[in-house]
């Protein structure tokens, strides 16, 4: 296996995780990350810490999302169609995953701002260090977005259904991985 077949391997989920957190349908997600794996094909080699690559390859989509952002509201279309759900298994399954789908769906109506930063540390696991590289901010900048960004998410939340969670941030991670 080659070295960039093994860093696909290493990290097309999570990237498509956090394509999906931004963009909010999967074919945008996955052209971020197919796009994102041709600029490393293209420019990797220009990086000399490898152990970086990861940090990269998170930063290179983010910022493929803005300039495609950009790209769109030139030509503003039709917003996208909303990915449909699939069906949970027992009713623990079904309550924990509408509880998840509900956080998920609430985090996706946040601006882009706030979800970035949510994603990268609720749904990837990275650190406020590597959220500042990747997203290009202050470490105290990523800091107070997540502040905010979880306040309003509680807001949503306790604003929603009776049988909404009251603490989101209970949600286990994986809980929206792309199977394909």
């Amino acid at each position: 296996m080659s070295e960039f077949e093994e860093l696909v391997d290493a990290h097309y989920e999570a990237l498509y995780r956090f394509g999906m957190s931004l963009a909010r349908n999967a074919d945008l997600a996955a052209d971020l990350v197919q796009e994102t794996f041709c600029i490393w094909a293209a420019k990797g080699s220009q990086l000399r810490d490898r152990s970086k690559a990861k940090t990269w390859l998170f930063t290179t989509l983010h910022r493929e999302f803005l300039a495609q952002r950009r790209r769109a509201s030139r030509y503003a279309d039709e917003p996208p169609d909303e990915e449909k759900e699939e069906e949970p298994g027992s009713e623990d399954e079904a309550e924990r995953q509408m509880d998840a789908r509900r956080a998920l769906e609430l985090l996706g109506e946040l601006d882009e701002t706030y979800r970035a930063p949510l994603a990268l540390f609720y749904l990837q696991q990275h650190s406020y260090k590597e959220i500042a590289e990747i997203l290009e901010i202050p470490i105290g900048t990523v800091m107070s977005r997540l502040a905010r960004g979880k306040e309003m998410l509680r807001k949503q939340m306790t604003a929603g259904p009776a049988s909404a969670p009251k603490n989101i941030l209970k949600i286990e991670p994986g809980l929206n991985q792309h199977h394909g």
